[in-house]
């Protein structure tokens, strides 16, 4: 099947779930989707950037309903990021992980595969204050690191993946994982088995292997506003270039996320560390984003020691996006963000002392129904 075939399938199934998610409830099933489209041209300052025009996208759907048993959900999460981006993905300085035809991808985010999630989920309420969960499927997000980058509040309208993506959320697409979790108060106590490789460069398909690696999250939620997480996984042999090299991955994050009606406000700070038989690559990065009516602000601070680029880089991004057309429950909006760098001095002859890049984009986002976006939102714990 062609990759335009399966671009029209992921279409049509889309504008399907936009027709029957305005409803919300069919048939005692709880209905949520949310998703984002970047149409957007992207500069990446230096002698290694560049000027590309790219279109990063992704869907969300959730189905849920309660029986005897206790709560029932299926999600599924889509990209178009294979047909519509590229097997080589997009320009971001100093971005490293992932590899194409048996190289390492460097300066470029690799697009997500087709499929980024299919799973279920059951919880099961033990006593008024605790709970049992069950997760898994063939795809999707083990117990490790904070929200994944794309469904954090703190990250809205902002096109770019983060420099820390390989430390804190690269395993949100991990093809085979099972996650149990016990819920009581403000805690969450999590644990996943895993299939701890990450996706080749075939976007379209399954990679699917045995479940060997595992993870520990907990998760404190003191009020509605306020979110930690602290977690460490072993990853066996996660990269497709250094097989048999084995990675513990170690992440405390901190949340908080006011919403009003439509209008939130969120700020993410967070610090990571992959430890390989090498070395010990530290990450730190702050993020927020405030989006009031029509109009979001948003920024980014990075300090990253960058796997293949073998040095701490410095990266500050500001932007902001404004709604200019909504029908239905579509929102499209105009924006742009721009990046300053830290170079170290090893690295100024191929980047040079001071690189800038930009991005310029259209966003449009899908009808979000009454119960709001799917901000902060995990596989383990897709509802509040």
């Amino acid at each position: 099947m062609s990759g335009t075939v399966r671009a029209g399938l992921f279409v049509a199934a889309l504008a399907s779930w936009c027709g029957v998610a305005r409803a919300q409830e069919q048939a005692d099933w709880m209905l949520m989707q949310d998703g984002i489209v970047f149409a957007e041209f992207d500069h990446q300052g230096g002698p290694r950037g560049g000027n590309e025009a790219v279109v990063p996208n992704w869907w969300m759907g959730m189905a849920s309903r309660d029986t005897s048993a206790g709560r029932l959900t299926f999600e599924a999460m889509l990209s178009l990021d294979p047909a519509t981006v590229g097997r080589s993905g997009y320009g971001e300085l100093f971005q490293a992980g992932e590899a194409l035809d048996g190289h390492p991808l460097v300066d470029r985010q690799h697009p997500h595969d087709a499929f980024m999630q299919l799973a279920a989920v059951w919880r099961v309420p033990l006593t008024d204050a605790m709970g049992l969960t069950i997760a898994g499927g063939p795809v999707g997000e083990p117990a490790l690191g904070p929200v994944a980058f794309m469904h954090r509040a703190s990250a809205i309208d902002n096109p770019t993946a983060p420099l820390s993506h390989h430390t804190f959320d690269s395993t949100h697409i991990a093809f085979g994982v099972v996650t149990v979790a016990a819920d009581h108060g403000p805690f969450v106590l999590e644990g996943s088995l895993f299939n701890g490789r990450e996706p080749d460069d075939r976007r379209w398909d399954f990679d699917f292997g045995r479940l060997d690696s595992f993870s520990a999250r907990v998760w404190y939620r003191p009020s509605d506003e306020w979110e930690f997480q602290a977690s460490s996984g072993r990853l066996t042999s996660p990269e497709q270039l250094e097989p048999g090299q084995n990675v513990v991955r170690t992440t405390v994050t901190g949340a908080w996320t006011r919403k009003r009606g439509f209008d939130i406000e969120s700020v993410t700070a967070g610090f990571g560390v992959n430890e390989t038989d090498h070395r010990a690559r530290p990450a730190f990065f702050v993020e927020a984003a405030r989006h009031k009516e029509k109009t979001t602000v948003y920024g980014r601070f990075e300090v990253v020691d960058q796997e293949y680029v073998a040095n701490t880089v410095v990266a500050l991004t500001v932007g902001g996006a404004h709604d200019v057309w909504r029908w239905r429950g579509f929102e499209g909006g105009v924006g742009g963000d721009v990046t300053f760098y830290g170079v170290p001095a090893a690295l100024q002859p191929a980047y040079s002392a001071h690189p800038t890049s930009f991005h310029l984009f259209f966003r449009l986002r899908p009808p979000a129904g009454h119960m709001g976006r799917m901000w902060n939102m995990r596989m383990s714990q897709p509802m509040r």
